[in-house]
C-alpha cells in the first residue's frame, strides 16, 4: 500500500463503521444524531479521496480497490442496522434491493474485467446520483428515530435512493448484456 493522503482516507472511512456501529447503539439520546455525524464525515472523505487522489495524481491501485470496497461495506453495514432498529419491511425491502444490487454489479464487474472489457460498466452519472441519495437518505434514517416524520422522510430518500439503484443497475446490465448473451 502506498501511503498517501488518499488512500489513508479511505482506509479511515473503513475505521469509522465500527465507531458508526458503536456509537449508534450507546445509550443516550444524542447517539443516533452523532452515529449520523460520523456517517456524514466518512461521506466526505469518500468525496476528498478521489479528488485528491485526481488532482494530486496520486491514484494507486490500492486506493483503485478499497475505495468501492469501503463504500460498499459502508453503506451495507449502515443498512443492516437500520433495517435491526425500524424491523419495519419498509426500510428492509430497499436495503435488501440496495445491497443486492451491490452484490450483482460487483460481480458484473469482475466477471466483465475477466473478459477485458471492464469499461463498458463504469461508474455512470446515475450511479452517482444514486450513492448522492443514498447517502441523504441514510442519513437521515441515522439521526432520527423510526416513526418520527423525520424518519418517514428518510424512508421516502430510501425508496427514491433504490429507484435509481435499479434504474442504474439497468443502465450496467444493459452495457454488458451482449457478453452476457455471448454475442459480443
Amino acid at each position: 500500500m502506498i501511503l498517501n493522503l488518499p488512500n489513508l482516507l479511505t482506509a479511515f472511512r473503513v475505521v469509522l463503521i465500527p465507531v458508526i456501529v458503536v456509537v449508534f447503539y450507546l445509550p443516550f439520546s444524542w447517539a443516533p444524531w452523532v452515529s449520523a455525524l460520523i456517517f456524514m464525515l466518512a461521506g466526505a472523505t469518500d468525496w476528498f479521496d478521489g479528488y485528491l487522489a485526481r488532482k494530486w495524481n496520486q491514484a494507486t491501485p490500492f486506493g483503485a480497490f478499497l475505495d468501492p470496497v469501503a463504500d460498499k461495506l459502508m453503506v451495507a453495514v449502515i443498512l443492516v442496522m437500520l433495517v435491526e432498529s425500524y424491523a419495519t419491511p419498509w426500510v428492509t425491502l430497499p436495503a435488501c434491493v440496495i445491497i443486492g444490487r451491490e452484490i450483482l454489479i460487483s460481480a458484473l464487474r469482475e466477471w466483465m474485467a475477466e473478459l477485458g472489457k471492464r469499461a463498458s460498466v463504469a461508474v455512470s452519472f446515475i450511479g452517482k446520483i444514486k450513492t448522492t441519495a443514498q447517502m441523504g437518505a441514510l442519513i437521515v434514517l441515522l439521526a432520527f428515530l423510526p416513526g418520527s416524520w423525520e424518519s418517514w422522510v428518510g424512508i421516502a430518500g430510501l425508496y427514491i435512493a433504490t429507484l435509481l439503484t435499479l434504474w442504474s443497475m439497468l443502465i450496467y446490465v444493459k452495457a454488458a448484456w451482449p457478453m452476457l448473451m455471448g454475442k459480443a
